[in-house]
């Protein structure tokens, strides 16, 4: 089934003007646009400044409808201030597209940029290489000769914008929007986690191509993959729909029915034909959460799907279509469970084009602050009701979420929850200091039978997230040293060995014992701990 074609085009307010039967013997470039016997054109969108354009516009679809009876001319009224000021031309430009209705499964679209000063027609360039605009530029040229039937030429063209400097900043800041919506709108500060934002929002708008999301659970692969999706559909990119699954969910005969569907009477309960997963995705974007999951025959069956856009529902003896994009999660290494036979070498390969690992949450310790301000920002509005951290509680969860303790093994989800129950236990609007700590407490609790608590962190407490980094290698490496010794003085000899042999006296116990006081420490309590230091480390 052909494609209507479609071109969006201004009015040409000296080129397509004329009156009289004189003006047939003129050269129209919206006008000629029907007249091409290769180029059939279904619908003009033609923009114009209604109040002072009005009566050249009505001449112009009249004649249009002459020269080309099936096209279908849809008048917009568009006011431009100044038609030679770039910002005002780009704004009125970008708010029509982003409110225009594409379906570029039915229609292809073309920008007409013949007509209209040399800003718009830089300004279509500018939506056009930025996907803003799902279509092609048209350039109509007039007869060598005017006069008669004759429509001139035409051709579809693609232009560098790269030496159209003021537009390219307007694209910088463009650029800026996609990939802060790639990030919720959270101001990240990890220089590693932004530059792959960055290749993603590239990606994101240039290619097709399955994407690998790795990271660990709850870092943000689902998420992630609905702002890409959500990107695309800005753009007008993907007209289908977001669908997500966890395919650890997907188990036994039930696997291959919910992503490839069936017919029916495949199997026993199959009371009616079930499209499945791969057909909801259709021209929109497919997840597959922990892909790693999915057994040897689903894996076989998706990468055909992949590569023929076909496939054939349990049951079935005929294929069905499905033009979908894939990103696929997983918190597995891929290529260990390929060398295990697990998971398919040739799937991987596909998959692999386009790979980015997420950080866990305890890997972005400069990214917990804005995390915390947006996740207490998204349960205030949903709550409709603010709550807010005083000064000094707010110091005291950020230093502890910060600190070499916080596990976050559960990453962003440990966070969600962390402020979802301090903001509920909230009074008046305020997370006081107590609360606080009673959270951090629970996390403690969370985490210690995950992973146990150092010794020397136990016994100091609230003391130990108090401490440089610095100072709790030392302490630690300290307490090692104790427990072999036999005595306080054995001790020092041995953390003083270098600095005691340049002094006029020694008493390295006593060093050691005013060490150790700087820290509410004694020599009893430190070789307890410290003995189950050693056994810790053995442990680990």
């Amino acid at each position: 089934m052909r494609k209507r074609q479609v071109v969006i085009g201004m009015l040409g307010t000296t080129l397509d003007s004329g009156t009289g039967p004189g003006r047939w013997e003129k050269w129209r470039p919206t006008v000629s646009l029907g007249m091409h016997q290769d180029f059939l054109l279904d619908r003009l969108e033609l923009l114009l400044d209604q109040r002072r354009y009005g009566k050249l516009a009505a001449t112009v679809r009249e004649d249009l409808g002459q020269a080309s009876p099936e096209t279908q001319v849809r008048i917009h009224d568009t006011y431009l201030a100044d038609p030679w000021d770039f910002e005002g031309v780009y704004a009125a430009l970008h708010d029509f597209l982003a409110g225009y209705e594409f379906k570029p499964e039915e229609e292809d679209y073309y920008v007409h940029i013949t007509t209209g000063t040399h800003v718009s027609q830089i300004c279509w360039f500018l939506l056009t290489e930025s996907r803003h605009f799902p279509g092609r530029l048209l350039q109509t040229s007039p007869p060598r000769k005017q006069g008669g039937a004759d429509p001139g030429t035409y051709a579809v063209i693609d232009l560098d914008l790269s030496r159209y400097d003021l537009i390219a900043q307007r694209f910088q800041q463009q650029q800026l929007h996609d990939r802060d919506l790639l990030k919720s709108g959270i101001a990240t500060r990890n220089a590693a986690f932004n530059r792959m934002i960055e290749q993603i929002e590239t990606v994101a708008t240039r290619s097709r191509a399955p994407m690998l999301l790795m990271g660990p659970t709850g870092a943000g692969k689902s998420q992630l993959a609905k702002r890409v999706f959500e990107l695309k559909k800005l753009k007008h990119q993907l007209p289908g729909q977001f669908v997500e699954v966890n395919c650890a969910t997907l188990r036994g005969d039930g696997a291959m029915s919910s992503l490839f569907g069936h017919v029916k009477g495949a199997y026993t309960g199959a009371a009616g034909d079930r499209a499945g997963l791969l057909r909801s995705a259709h021209r929109g974007l497919l997840f597959l959460d922990e892909i790693g999951e999915l057994g040897l025959d689903e894996q076989a069956m998706l990468l055909r799907a992949l590569e023929e856009k076909r496939f054939l529902p349990v049951g079935s003896d005929k294929e069905v279509e499905s033009d979908f994009q894939l990103i696929a999660g997983t918190n597995r290494d891929l290529h260990e469970a390929v060398q295990q036979g697990r998971f398919r070498d040739d799937l991987l390969a596909r998959l692999n084009l386009w790979t980015y690992r997420l950080p866990g949450l305890a890997e972005r310790a400069e990214d917990i602050e804005p995390n915390l301000d947006f996740e207490l920002e998204r349960w205030s509005r949903e709550q409709h009701q603010r709550v807010t951290f005083n000064r000094e509680a707010r110091e005291r969860y950020l230093r502890y979420a910060t600190s070499a303790e916080a596990a976050w093994s559960g990453n962003f989800r440990d966070l969600g929850a962390s402020v979802m129950r301090m903001a509920t236990l909230a009074n008046a609007g305020r997370i006081q200091t107590a609360q606080v700590e009673e959270e951090i407490e629970r996390l403690r609790r969370l985490w210690r039978s995950g992973r146990p608590l150092s010794p020397l962190q136990a016994l100091l407490g609230q003391r130990w997230d108090e401490l440089d980094r610095f100072d709790r290698v030392q302490l630690e490496d300290v307490a090692r040293v104790c427990a072999r010794a036999k005595s306080l003085s054995q001790a020092g000899r041995e953390l003083f060995a270098v600095s005691r042999s340049q002094r006029a006296s020694t008493n390295d116990a006593d060093r050691l014992r005013k060490y150790l006081g700087r820290y509410g420490l004694d020599w009893e309590q430190l070789r307890e701990a410290a003995a189950s230091l050693v056994r810790h480390d053995t442990e680990r």
